[in-house]
């Protein structure tokens, strides 16, 4: 299995040698500033019963949470959006890591703010064998407690990026989920949680195993 540590590395060093240090420190300021919001003090964490709810799939089939939990444990990952490219480092380590995910009898649900449209875009490009839901207007994710509104001082940059997150979400709020990762049992308690304002950092899916496998 591939090192997501390892690729996400990889990666900042090719954006250090691309983008301006001004740029640079404009991102990284605007994690410092969603630190010091304390966001994650109101997230759902382990321990905590998760609410049901049900999204449309990249296919736009329904799926409602607990009925996937009267069948398996759910590993939900919340992710920021297909054009975030830390999220498809990501989703294509737990698509390599997928077999052994389901070997532990869980079942993977990714789940984004982007129109459905958006979601069968990533699910397509990254050949994903699990669900893509769209949450659009990001309602799930504030029920965990993980929305935040991007950064004024960020907002142009993505924009030159060609990044335009009012059109992959349908509105114009500008707002996204702390990238977060959850381990569900069938009682629909959290059993382990992953949440990290800096985006930069995602669960290894070795770890994630770990959880799984219950060692």
């Amino acid at each position: 299995m591939s090192d997501l540590r390892e690729r996400i590395a990889e990666y900042d060093a090719a954006k250090a040698k691309k983008v301006s240090s001004e740029i640079l420190e404009t991102m990284a300021a605007g994690t410092r500033q969603l630190e010091d919001m304390r966001i994650t003090d109101r997230s759902l964490k382990t321990g905590d019963k998760v609410p049901d709810f049900t999204l449309p799939n990249h296919n736009g089939e329904q799926r409602r949470l607990y009925d996937m939990l009267a069948e398996s444990v759910v590993v939900l990952n919340f992710y920021r959006g297909g054009w975030c490219p830390y999220c498809n480092l990501e989703l294509n380590a737990l698509q390599q890591a997928l077999l052994e995910i389901e070997a532990t009898g869980a079942r993977l649900v990714a789940i984004s703010p982007e129109l459905p449209d958006k979601g069968l875009d990533t699910q397509q490009r990254h050949a994903l064998a699990f669900d893509v839901l769209s949450d659009v207007g990001n309602k799930v994710a504030e029920d965990f407690g993980l929305v935040f509104a991007l950064p004024e001082p960020l907002r142009p940059i993505y924009a030159n990026l060609g990044i335009d997150i009012p059109a992959f979400n349908g509105d114009q709020s500008f707002n996204l989920p702390v990238p977060a990762s959850y381990v569900v049992d069938s009682d629909g308690v959290v059993r382990f949680h992953f949440i990290n304002v800096d985006y930069t950092r995602r669960l290894e899916p070795d770890d994630l195993l770990t959880v799984l496998r219950g060692q």
